[in-house]
């Protein structure tokens, strides 16, 4: 059993109890593990160092020259102090600790301070390459402020190829354009990628210093990003030049994104006025094309056939193939398919839906071929598959065997030694930084022994992140843990809701990191945002302290149960359709069951959700509750079960509950499909 995911080091002093000799016997050169009391003094001393500076932290530090996160200490101090620092203590600095994650930090830090006071040369004497594009700019003006001349190819040409820039380069660009460095062809070479990478105001930017009469043609390519209805509305009064039909088509295509009946109108203005290329004119029907189809409209399907095949592409086809789906046009659907390019049409969801296809169409001999083979996948399409032709599901563990000499080795390096217990006291981000520099070129299995150390200390997303590919895949134990059963089973159980699938969210959510944050402010294992949280805290009684417990993973656990129930109690208690609700939010489940709710089959019903990180969010989450129900209980309830048909009240596994055999057939050693995730979903804005 793995360890409790809720008493991993933070919280108990000696999480790891080593039995083997051999360790013991290397005490010599791998440090002891820290004692409780010198993990306290550190974070009290860190505490001083980063609120006060100066010299007041050490005498709490005393006795922790030897621990090793000890040169952090004196990083933060130098960091608080950076507005008074002159260079001696941070060059000093730099000198004892060269290879430090916090020497970088701290140089990359005071670099920022020099050039904010304009001190170009304490900046050139402590700068080094690679530091990021905002110092590379600064060592530019550096050199500029001493007479400097810029060379493009040598300075520039790699800074001019990013579709944007940090503000530190504006004096840079403006320097540039004074020499005559940047030429109009230049000029239009970064305004083409930066359309392509929809950086309007990059190009608005950039439009000023075009020659005169190009000018208004830059400023509208940028206002067709920026503001594409009111591109469309005022271009039949442009001209009929090459880059006022660039900025026509780019208005067009984001103005399908967003109102694709408008944009139709448009359209039909627009082709006469302008002299568009084939490619053009391919790229404006592409976009009409796929954006009727992600509102369904009831041209859709025509358009997307109709497509010249220079116009194609594989979201277009992808789409042909949901909205056939969505009108369970099954000649249509298999038409799609097998009008795909061989390596689209090999992906697991279009293997099933033409195996689905032919089944409709009473071919079930080749349909049952296809699901065979499909069923020999461990992913949601394969478990599909291995419910319609009722066999078990294909699931192939990889054994793993410590490799005593390679673990000797691991826990006596320095950096590892400063990963593990950064992670032992709850600095969660700066641990996957020392993790990742000590173990950067690391062949295969030194990184899987490297994450096993780590999973038997309680970092369970080392495993998420570290074994991602090829065999690794199928490091089940590892990558899908049962930590802290005793706190997310009981919960679930509660809640009210199967702890399998409880497991699936989490892991899909925040693939173990309990100090997750998503740009929308979405925390902690189960991913809620705090004015979700309160809520569900309120309305279930549980004692709420503020956004930040959210990172403690019992509350979060208790939150983000409830929270599940609530979406199951919504959708009639379907995993399924809660999943996407978790997702994407109920108000839209709610619109697309509006919509296309007579579509009850669950497979039909998720192909045709409009959003792309919905769509694969359930199939990762139905796919990861089949292997945490196989890894608690040795068989696992069928997807079938677990997703009922739209209307359908679904129940509870239970000890009657039937459950599926789990085989790994000879033929079918392969690991889980995610869905094109990493395992870390984007976090949603919704909760």
């Amino acid at each position: 059993m793995p360890h409790h995911y809720l008493s991993r080091p933070r919280r108990t002093p000696r999480l790891l109890v080593i039995v083997t000799s051999w360790l013991l016997a290397s005490s010599a050169v791998m440090a002891a593990d820290p004692t409780a009391a010198q993990r306290e003094a550190f974070k009290q001393a860190y505490a001083t160092a980063t609120t006060q500076g100066g010299e007041s932290w050490r005498e709490q530090a005393k006795g922790l020259t030897d621990y090793p996160l000890y040169p952090y200490l004196e990083a933060a101090a130098l960091s608080h102090d950076l507005r008074q620092l002159e260079s001696a203590p941070v060059s000093d600095y730099l000198r004892r600790y060269p290879d430090l994650i916090p020497a970088s930090d701290l140089r990359r830090d005071y670099l920022l301070e020099l050039a904010r006071r304009k001190d170009w040369d304490g900046f050139l004497a402590l700068y080094q390459p690679g530091l990021g594009d905002a110092l590379s700019c600064n060592a530019l003006q550096a050199r500029l402020s001493k007479g400097e001349k810029l060379d493009f190819d040598k300075d520039l040409s790699s800074l001019w190829a990013k579709t944007s820039l940090p503000s530190a380069c504006d004096p840079v660009l403006d320097a540039a354009h004074n020499q005559g460095l940047l030429s109009s062809t230049r000029l239009w070479e970064r305004i083409d990628r930066a359309a392509d990478a929809n950086q309007g105001g990059t190009i608005v930017s950039l439009a000023a210093w075009l020659p005169a009469d190009e000018v208004i043609a830059g400023q509208r390519i940028g206002m067709a990003l920026r503001d594409p209805a009111g591109a469309v509305t005022v271009a039949p009064k442009w001209p009929d030049t090459p880059r006022h039909r660039q900025a026509a088509m780019l208005a067009l295509e984001r103005l399908a994104r967003r109102q694709s009946v408008t944009a139709d109108l448009a359209w039909q203005k627009l082709q006469s006025h302008f002299t568009f290329s084939p490619a053009q004119r391919g790229r404006i029907m592409n976009a009409l094309a796929v954006f009727h189809a992600t509102d369904f409209n009831e041209t859709a399907l025509a358009r997307l056939t109709e497509l010249p095949a220079s116009a194609q592409t594989d979201v277009s086809r992808e789409w042909r193939v949901r909205v056939a789906l969505s009108q369970q046009d099954w000649k249509s659907v298999l038409t799609a398919v097998d009008a795909m390019p061989e390596t689209q049409k090999q992906d697991g969801e279009w293997r099933w839906f033409r195996a689905r296809a032919l089944t409709a169409l009473n071919r079930d001999a080749e349909a049952r071929q296809v699901l065979a083979s499909l069923a020999q996948e461990s992913s949601y399409f394969g478990f599909m598959a291995a419910d319609r032709l009722n066999i078990g599901y294909t699931i192939c563990p990889l054994p793993f065997s410590s490799d005593l000499q390679r673990e000797r080795s691991l826990l006596a390096n320095r950096g590892l030694q400063r990963a593990f217990e950064l992670y032992a006291i709850d600095m969660q981000k700066m641990a996957r930084r020392e993790w990742t520099q000590a173990l950067n070129n690391a062949d295969p299995a030194t990184l899987r022994q490297a994450v096993d150390i780590a999973y038997r200390r309680g970092w369970y997303d080392r495993a998420v992140f570290v074994l991602n590919s090829g065999d690794a895949l199928r490091d089940y134990e590892r990558r899908f843990p049962l930590a802290g059963q005793d706190g997310l089973v009981p919960q679930a159980g509660q809640a009210g809701i199967d702890p399998a699938w409880a497991y699936a969210i989490l892991r899909a959510e925040s693939a173990w990191m309990s100090d997750a944050r998503s740009g929308a402010d979405a925390r902690g294992l189960m991913q809620l945002l705090p004015s979700t949280a309160v809520l569900v805290a309120k309305r279930h009684g549980i004692a709420w302290g503020g956004g930040d417990t959210l990172y403690d993973p019992q509350v979060n656990i208790a939150l983000g149960t409830r929270y599940l129930a609530q979406m199951a109690a919504r959708f009639n208690g379907a995993p399924w359709l809660a999943s996407a609700a978790y997702n994407a939010g109920p108000g839209r489940v709610d619109q697309w069951l509006a919509a296309r709710g007579s579509l009850q089959e669950p497979d039909l019903f998720t192909a045709t959700i409009p959003f792309k990180e919905t769509r694969e969010y359930v199939a990762r989450v139905m796919a990861f509750s089949v292997i945490y129900d196989w890894r608690m209980n040795g068989r696992a309830v069928t997807l079938s079960e677990r997703m009922p048909p739209i209307g359908q009240m679904y129940s509870l596994p239970n000890g009657r509950t039937p459950r599926r055999d789990v085989t790994c057939p000879v033929s079918a050693v392969v690991g889980p499909a995610e869905a094109g995730s990493s395992g870390l979903a984007v976090p949603s804005s919704t909760r």
